[in-house]
C-alpha cells in the first residue's frame, strides 16, 4: 500500500475529499456511508474546509466520524484568507465544533489573500502552539509562493501544500513538485481525477488509459488515481458520495503502474515543457 509522510505521520496515499458534500440533506445518509466506507477500507485522511457549503461539509464529516477512534483519523481543514487576521481562532473553533473534535491534524491557508504572508503563518503557528492544530500548511500555492514562504523565519514549518493535480493537469511538475520534493514538503492533490473527468481532458475515454485499465482489471478512474500517487510524497483526496466508488478509490493504493503503463500514460498526457499558470478550481 502506498503511503505519504506528513508531519512525521505515515498516512495512506488515498484520502477522502469532501468538496460539494453536505449540501443536500436528501443524500446525507449516503454521503456519510461513503465516508465510513472509505475509513473502513483503510483510508485515514479526510480533507474538508470551512468554505465547503459554508461549513456543511465539516458538519457532515463530524457526523460521519462519530464512533471512530480519533487517533486513527487524520483531519484536514482550511481557513479562508479573509478569516486569518485576528479572527482565525474563532473560525478554527467553529470548524472544530462542526467536526466534533478539539483539534485538526492539519490546518491549511486555503489560498493566498492580501495579508502579508508572515502575518498569516504567524497566526497559523499560534494555532499549532495552542494545540488546536497539529500542523499547518498552505493550498493553491505556486513555486514563487512556496519559495517566498520557505524564506520566512518560520516558513520551513509548512507541513504540506495542496494543489490541483491530475494526469490531465500536470503543470506543477515543471518546477513546483520537484521543489517540494527537495524541501521535504508533501503535495496534497485535489481533483486527482479531474473533478470526475469534467474539466475537459477526457482522461477516462483516452485509449491509452483504457488499455492500462484493462491490463490491471481496473476502472479508468482507478488508473488515473493510481497515476496521481505514483510519485513519492503525493497524497490524493478524491471525492465521491458513492460507497462503491469509495471502495474502488481506496483499493487504488494497491495498483502498481509499471514503466510500460507510465510510458503509455505519459504519451497520452505529456509532462509540461515550460512553466504554466497554476490550475485552480
Amino acid at each position: 500500500m502506498k503511503t505519504v509522510t506528513i508531519d512525521h505521520q505515515v498516512l495512506p496515499a488515498i484520502g477522502i475529499g469532501t468538496w460539494h458534500m453536505g449540501d443536500d440533506s436528501t443524500v446525507e445518509s449516503q454521503e456519510i456511508k461513503a465516508i465510513r466506507t472509505g475509513l473502513n477500507a483503510g483510508a485515514k485522511v479526510i480533507d474538508t474546509a470551512e468554505m465547503y457549503g459554508s461549513g456543511a461539509a465539516e458538519t457532515l464529516v463530524g457526523k460521519a466520524i462519530q464512533g471512530y477512534n480519533r487517533d486513527h483519523l487524520y483531519l484536514i481543514s482550511k481557513v479562508l484568507p479573509n478569516n486569518i487576521a485576528k479572527t482565525i481562532e474563532a473560525h478554527l473553533d467553529a470548524s472544530l465544533q462542526r467536526l466534533g473534535t478539539d483539534y485538526v491534524d492539519l490546518y491549511l491557508y486555503h489560498w493566498r489573500g492580501g495579508a502579508p504572508l508572515i502575518d498569516t503563518i504567524t497566526e497559523l503557528e499560534r494555532m499549532r502552539i495552542k494545540g488546536k492544530t497539529k500542523a499547518w500548511g498552505v493550498s493553491n500555492f505556486d513555486i514563487d509562493d512556496m519559495s517566498e514562504l520557505w524564506n520566512l523565519p518560520i516558513g520551513s514549518k509548512v507541513a504540506a501544500n495542496e494543489d490541483l493535480y491530475n494526469l490531465g493537469s500536470r503543470g506543477i511538475e515543471y518546477s513546483l513538485l520537484g521543489w517540494q520534493n527537495r524541501h521535504g514538503v508533501p503535495m496534497i492533490a485535489y481533483s486527482p481525477v479531474g473533478n470526475a473527468d469534467s474539466l475537459g481532458a477526457n482522461m477516462t475515454r483516452n485509449a491509452n488509459v483504457l488499455k492500462v485499465a484493462a491490463r490491471h482489471e481496473a476502472t479508468p478512474y482507478q488508473i488515473i488515481l493510481a497515476w496521481a500517487i505514483h510519485q513519492p510524497q503525493v497524497l490524493a483526496i478524491p471525492k465521491t458520495a458513492q460507497p462503491d466508488h469509495m471502495t474502488d478509490n481506496v483499493a487504488t493504493m494497491n495498483i502498481d503502474l509499471n514503466k510500460e503503463d507510465l510510458a503509455l500514460l505519459n504519451a497520452a498526457f505529456p509532462a509540461p515543457t515550460q512553466k504554466q499558470p497554476l490550475d485552480i478550481l
